[in-house]
């Protein structure tokens, strides 16, 4: 499984590329705090509920969670069914610790 490190997708983003996010928590957890990733619940994804996300079939996928292990479930499930995700190393709660203010 890949991953990417807080700081690296922080870099992306403040260069303009486009990034596919995918937030897999819940969606209160969304509400609280988001970088602007396209919420589809672990649940869903387990459930192959994938109709959200069909546009990325062929395109890289960040994927990011509260701490990075509900988003190390969702990368290799999405790996399984033929999409290339990378989980975001430490989740929100590192982005939150660096960059949050």
């Amino acid at each position: 499984m890949n991953s990417i490190t807080i700081e690296e997708l922080k870099a992306k983003l403040d260069n303009g590329e486009e990034v596919n996010l995918l937030d897999v928590r819940e969606p209160d957890e969304h509400e609280e705090f988001n970088i602007g990733g396209r919420l589809v619940p672990l649940g869903e994804i387990r459930m192959m509920a994938l109709d959200d996300i069909e546009d990325w079939q062929n395109e890289e996928i960040v994927v990011y969670c509260r701490s990075g292990n509900r988003s190390g479930q969702a990368s290799l499930i999405l790996e399984q069914a033929g999409y290339s995700p990378v989980n975001l190393t430490g989740g929100m709660l590192a982005w939150q610790e660096k960059y949050a203010q």
